[in-house]
């Protein structure tokens, strides 16, 4: 899933690019504070004159993918649409990180 994010001072917007699919192939739910987005096709037209295919590039299965947004953001706080094959979604800042010049860096061992 392509996805570009964008912040704003409140909030997150979530630009995912989801072509081939429609709304009804889409499952968005919040678990241990993360935001995941499940989109899932088949290929179930039929082919009448039993044809077959000699490339094919469409992607028909499922995919996932998971956003951390913490543990005080819920499923009523996030708004979501879906228009032209772009899933767009709205998620309010709820934590505040404090000291974001606080890094602390891991070791790496020999």
């Amino acid at each position: 899933m392509k996805t570009d994010i964008k912040e704003y001072g409140d909030k997150y917007e979530l630009f995912i690019d989801l072509p081939g699919f429609c709304k009804e192939d889409l499952k968005l739910h919040i678990e241990d504070g993360y935001l995941i987005i499940n989109a899932k096709t088949s290929n179930t037209t039929k082919d009448e004159n039993n044809g077959k295919y000699v490339h094919k590039e469409r992607y028909y299965g499922e995919c996932t993918r998971s956003f951390y947004v913490g543990n005080e953001v819920k499923e009523e706080d996030i708004k979501a649409n879906f228009k032209n094959g772009t899933l767009n979604i709205l998620i309010p800042k709820k934590e505040v990180f404090e000291n974001k010049d606080n890094k602390k860096y891991i070791e790496i061992d020999d």
